[in-house]
């Protein structure tokens, strides 16, 4: 296999951004309203078509263009590139990105979707729960 083709496997790369965004298979495919083996069937597929990618750029809130472009390498770099330590210590190069946010609110921003994901998973379990003890009780 070669490596033009790894770089260019559409479901590696959804996948990727899926942990990188600390999110499970689990919780994008409660998003994407689909089960969880479908999303492992996409993320093992080198491509996948363009009207389901777009509904999985979405859930996992990206754009297409971030998904299709997306490469390790490339994320590794944007962070290295921010603050560039030479030998001395000293920061050179410190506004190469121009970032226009602080990273760490963007990351808890991360972490309060992911929790009332999780909220609303675990309500769902809930009433699946009650609603078959309701069941269960009637008869």
């Amino acid at each position: 296999m070669s490596t033009l083709t790894k770089q260019n496997h559409i479901g590696r790369k959804i996948s990727r951004i899926r942990e990188l965004r600390d999110m499970k298979q689990e919780a994008l495919a409660y998003e994407m309203g689909i089960s969880q083996q479908t999303i492992s069937a996409i993320e093992n597929s080198e491509t996948i078509d363009e009207q389901r990618l777009i509904e999985v750029a979405k859930a996992l809130g990206v754009s297409v263009e971030a998904i299709k472009n997306f490469s390790d390498e490339g994320a590794i770099n944007y962070f290295n590139s921010v603050y560039d330590n030479d030998i001395n210590g000293n920061i050179f190069n410190a506004n190469v990105n121009n970032c226009n946010f602080n990273p760490l609110d963007k990351m808890m921003e991360l972490v309060e979707e992911n929790k009332k994901l999780y909220e609303r998973l675990l309500q769902a379990e809930k009433d699946k729960f009650d609603y078959v003890e309701k069941l269960l009780n009637a008869k």
